[in-house]
């Protein structure tokens, strides 16, 4: 997906927010966007705390259940978050402009990448769900 406008990401911002957003368009590609959104416009450990606290809520609005195979999973938000932060500090962007969204989404837009750092076993584990755990097959740089 390509974003042709900011409102369009306000938007999304906005509708996450207020747990207005449908289910059907909280995608991978719109935790990404809030993932940037939130990362660009806050210090790293407020992005963290309303990506987290975000899509917990989302969830209970959404009626989504924690259970072991789905609802919130801590280390894969705090993993795009990481990306996230070595995208926005590689190219030293101080404002998020919606041709940096576009070319994040277009770069890091690959679901399968956690698992180069992990194995499936231990990122589909209960406790990678409820907490951070360190990869087990290559550290973060």
């Amino acid at each position: 997906m390509t974003y042709q406008t900011c409102n369009q990401i306000k938007a999304l911002v906005q509708a996450f927010e207020q747990h207005t957003l449908p289910r059907s368009q909280w995608t991978h590609t719109a935790h990404l966007t809030l993932a940037l959104w939130y990362l660009a416009h806050y210090a790293p450990s407020e992005a963290i705390d309303r990506m987290r606290d975000g899509i917990q809520q989302y969830n209970a609005a959404q009626g989504i259940q924690q259970t072991k195979n789905s609802g919130y999973h801590e280390t894969i938000t705090l993993f795009w978050l990481w990306v996230g932060q070595w995208y926005l500090a590689d190219r030293r962007i101080s404002r998020l402009a919606l041709d940096a969204i576009n070319q994040f989404l277009e770069r890091c837009n690959d679901p399968t990448l956690p698992f180069h750092y992990y194995s499936r076993d231990r990122l589909l584990s209960w406790e990678a769900r409820t907490n951070w755990v360190e990869p087990d097959l290559h550290p973060l740089p």
